[in-house]
């Protein structure tokens, strides 16, 4: 399975494109690494990917056919702030439940705890609500995800733990998987093939 981004254009503003004709590949099982300065448009990037945003150019494809207009989406974006990504008003259990039922092992595996499913969002730190929606993106149906800074606010321990457990159910099921994120060794770790966003386009990554 294929995730084809060609020619990417973006721009919130007109005459001021964030985005200029940005191609992007992405495979089965494969992950690669995305960084970038604050403002550069990784998440926009991201949101694209995952049909949230429409270029104003360009075209998304997944095996040459476009993304999907309802049902489960095949590509999952993660946000850095899981608050966003979720309905304040439901409970933890049918925010899980939106999108599939995992079973109790998968939970203990993401350590969501069977207590917090009957509580609110709200009354779940930051790393905790990470934990949950991580877990929800991982639906059946679900091919590719876009991790975007989404172990940024949680301690180095639980990154560890996160990132372990994802990586072991992506390769389970060969997921494909962008990671975005500021971290350079995190992305070193974890990404074989890397690229830099600076002005609108993609560059290979460097250390220097």
């Amino acid at each position: 399975m294929l995730l084809k981004a060609r020619q990417l254009s973006f721009h919130f503003a007109p005459k001021v494109p964030l985005l200029q004709d940005i191609s992007l590949t992405l495979c089965a099982g494969q992950w690669l690494g995305l960084s970038g300065d604050s403002g550069a448009g990784k998440s926009t990037l991201g949101q694209l990917l995952a049909g949230y945003l429409a270029p104003q150019a360009g075209d998304i494809t997944l095996d040459g056919e476009a993304l999907p207009k309802s049902g489960v989406q095949p590509v999952q974006w993660l946000p850095q702030s899981p608050e966003l990504a979720v309905n304040p008003r439901w409970r933890v259990g049918k925010i899980l439940r939106e999108a599939w039922t995992p079973s109790d092992t998968q939970c203990q595996a993401f350590g969501v705890k069977a207590k917090w499913l009957t509580r609110f969002p709200q009354s779940l730190s930051g790393g905790e609500l990470q934990r949950v929606c991580v877990l929800r993106a991982l639906a059946p149906g679900v091919r590719f995800l876009v991790a975007d800074e989404i172990s940024t606010m949680l301690d180095p321990i639980t990154q560890v733990e996160l990132w372990q457990v994802l990586k072991r159910e992506a390769e389970q099921r060969q997921l494909g998987v962008l990671v975005i994120s500021h971290d350079t060794a995190l992305l070193e770790r974890l990404c074989p093939q890397r690229w830099h966003l600076s002005e609108g386009q993609l560059k290979p990554w460097s250390t220097e």
